[in-house]
């Protein structure tokens, strides 16, 4: 198991949790505002190897109590499971972030008990989500699957969508709101660019904007906000 990130601390990335934030390489999106695009095909170098890691959580127990894993995608790690279990032996509950593309994989390690906590990336509307992914087409059967699997509450998560204002519109968020009714919560990131995103050209929504599509969803989910911003 290669790690390509590590943040040492983090109070962001894991709920009411101080955790480190484990980085993985590879993604089957190419979505055009990601922040980590380095890590898109998987070819930056590895910063250690998974041996090194839980080394590190060993550590670092009473300091930290949570681990958040994100990447790329996670879930393409086909010995992430295994990797997972040795995590949860250490004592520490896990985050695990992912765009929704491998269902069963995702239901593995849900019903095998292996994460506390799942976000899941809604990239748009139907319409306009391969758009958004940055793909010509994209089959969204898989994306649905992972949408009903956490809506059947059987792990804690959340949605989100980060709301860039060349891709999403209302439109975008009175398909969305449907499509998740019930959820238990929904969260909104506006965009923010970086030199890490791959294409130049995007630009954040204004907080006019973000709080109008905050209002067209909250009816549909049990808890709707804005993410690092003031509604």
């Amino acid at each position: 198991m290669q790690i390509h990130g590590l943040q040492k601390m983090t109070l962001l990335d894991y709920p009411g949790k101080v955790a480190c934030t484990v980085f993985f390489g590879g993604c089957d999106l190419r979505c055009p505002f990601c922040h980590n695009a380095e890590l898109l095909d998987g070819s930056a170098p590895a910063v250690m190897e998974g041996e090194e890691l839980l080394t590190f959580l060993s550590r670092r127990k009473g300091l930290l109590d949570g681990v958040a894993v994100t990447g790329g995608e996670p879930l393409l790690q086909k010995d992430l499971p295994e990797w997972l279990e040795r995590i949860r032996e250490l004592g520490y509950p896990v985050k695990l972030d992912t765009n929704g593309t491998h269902p069963e994989r995702l239901r593995q390690v849900i019903e095998a008990g292996l994460v506390q906590y799942v976000a899941m990336d809604i990239k748009n509307s139907p319409a306009r989500y391969a758009e958004t992914a940055g793909l010509e087409k994209m089959d969204l059967g898989p994306v649905r699957e992972s949408v009903s699997l956490l809506l059947q509450e059987k792990t804690d998560y959340e949605f989100r969508t980060t709301v860039v204002d060349e891709l999403h519109d209302e439109a975008s968020f009175e398909a969305v709101g449907p499509w998740i009714q019930g959820a238990r919560r929904y969260f909104l990131q506006q965009f923010t660019d970086r030199e890490t995103v791959p294409f130049g050209g995007l630009h954040a929504p204004t907080p006019e904007k973000m709080r109008q599509y905050l209002e067209i969803v909250r009816p549909f989910v049990r808890e709707a906000a804005l993410r690092g911003m003031e509604e």
